[in-house]
């Protein structure tokens, strides 16, 4: 699942200590394993290697360049939703031509850009959005291609702020428009639409929403190639699963059990867009118990880290595994589950320093008894962690680190106050 693991009560990341590593760089602290990245990189190319797909790793989910460097001298693409995310991909040194570009907002500036990087497609969001990149394409002397996003208006059981491929959603296109839609646009010179793509939602843990929004989407496909329209690529987005809570999410080869028959002779180029099931449980976030304090019935584990540095379970009220660094034979995790079967435990809200009361990391979680100083692991932070972090309350946001056997690596410097200020301390007249 991971390289992260408890060796004699002491957690490791691959071989460094990370009460070590978190004495020597201060909390909160982000810390990534390069072997689980690359291990779970591997697992979605050796399963869907029968399809030799391009694989577009999704930079929203944990965009460190130094990250992204060691993704692309694997072979990846990348699958970028903003002109930050393009500017990332090329300080990686990634293929141009394996970048997919998503998002319903796209800038005119932000267009231009990638125009001029000639990235491989924009999967387009609407009619409004086709025709501004053809008019920039042709006012800019470039051609460039297009996958139009489809929602195949099937439900991926997820929250509902990541679902994404129902009729209703801001995303996309629904399938009838999608007829339409190649009927307007589908012989543009500029903008060529010569794909379809589809992102259903994340994290979906069952195949066979991807089984059944498949079908439907290659049945348009079908339909469109008998119109004498070019449909020779199918992007079928990201979305797999990731650990959270034990096992939950089906391992890569599941999937693709179920996907590439699917698609194994349709004579279509296929894009996927992996980022959480690859990053989530490459990182964990160490943060230091500030105060214990007691309020009624209910105990708080004050720590240095809040919803500023992962706000996912705030945002989502997302469950993440969380346990001491540091802890005796019996405390040792055999599994990572909401409902610990240990009877030496106590509950407590685990909550962060921000000023709002929806700062916290986990309400009437039962743990070991921790103190003041004691170190705890935030689990499965490596995806939607760091790159959802803010200022808020003017907190500086935390370093990472890149752990590669023995050997640990800053890939982001701390952030200081001085930080904070650099950009309001010379005021200009406009």
């Amino acid at each position: 699942m991971d390289f992260f693991q408890y060796r004699d009560g002491q957690l490791y990341a691959e071989d460094v200590n990370l009460d070590t590593l978190a004495d020597q760089l201060g909390t909160p602290l982000y810390v990534y394993s390069r072997k689980t990245f690359e291990d779970h990189y591997g697992r979605i190319a050796e399963a869907f290697a029968p399809l030799d797909p391009t694989l577009c790793y999704s930079i929203k989910s944990c965009g460190n360049i130094n990250i992204l460097k060691l993704l692309v001298a694997r072979g990846a693409g990348m699958d970028v939703v903003s002109g930050g995310e393009l500017r990332r991909a090329q300080a990686a040194g990634a293929d141009m031509s394996k970048i997919v570009y998503a998002g319903v907002g796209k800038t005119d500036a932000e267009i231009t850009a990638a125009l001029e990087a000639g990235i491989g497609y924009f999967n387009i969001e609407s009619e409004a959005e086709f025709e501004n990149i053809a008019r920039l394409a042709e006012q800019t002397g470039h051609t460039t291609h297009a996958a139009l996003r489809v929602n195949p208006d099937v439900d991926p059981k997820t929250h509902t702020y990541t679902t994404t491929g129902k009729k209703e959603s801001k995303f996309g296109v629904d399938l009838e428009r999608a007829r339409r839609f190649f009927e307007s646009y589908g012989k543009n010179p500029h903008c060529r639409l010569t794909a379809v793509h589809i992102h259903i939602g994340s994290p979906v843990n069952d195949p066979q929403p991807y089984v059944d929004a498949i079908n439907k989407v290659l049945a348009l496909i079908d339909d469109l190639r008998a119109a004498g329209y070019t449909v020779d690529t199918l992007d079928i987005g990201g979305g797999f699963g990731a650990h959270y809570e034990s096992d939950e999410a089906p391992p890569a080869v599941t999937y693709a059990e179920r996907i590439v028959p699917l698609l194994k002779d349709r004579d279509l180029k296929v894009i996927l867009e992996p980022g959480r099931s690859i990053a989530a449980n490459a990182g964990v976030l160490l943060s230091r118990v500030q105060y214990i304090k007691t309020g009624g019935d209910k105990k708080f584990v004050i720590v240095d880290a809040g919803m500023n540095t992962l706000l996912r379970p705030s945002l989502y009220q997302a469950f993440h595994f969380l346990w001491p660094t540091k802890v005796d034979a019996k405390h040792v995790p055999e599994q990572r589950l909401k409902e610990m079967p240990n009877a030496d435990l106590e509950p407590a809200d685990v909550v962060g320093p921000i000023c709002e009361t929806g700062d916290f990391f986990a309400q009437h979680r039962a743990l070991p008894p921790v103190k003041r100083g004691d170190l705890i692991a935030v689990f499965a932070a490596g995806a939607y962690g760091m790159v959802m972090a803010s200022n808020y309350n003017a907190m500086p946001r935390p370093a990472e680190v890149l752990v590669d056997g023995d050997n640990a690596t800053i890939i982001r410097h701390r952030e200081t106050y001085e930080d904070l200020l650099a950009h309001e301390l010379e005021p200009q007249s406009v």
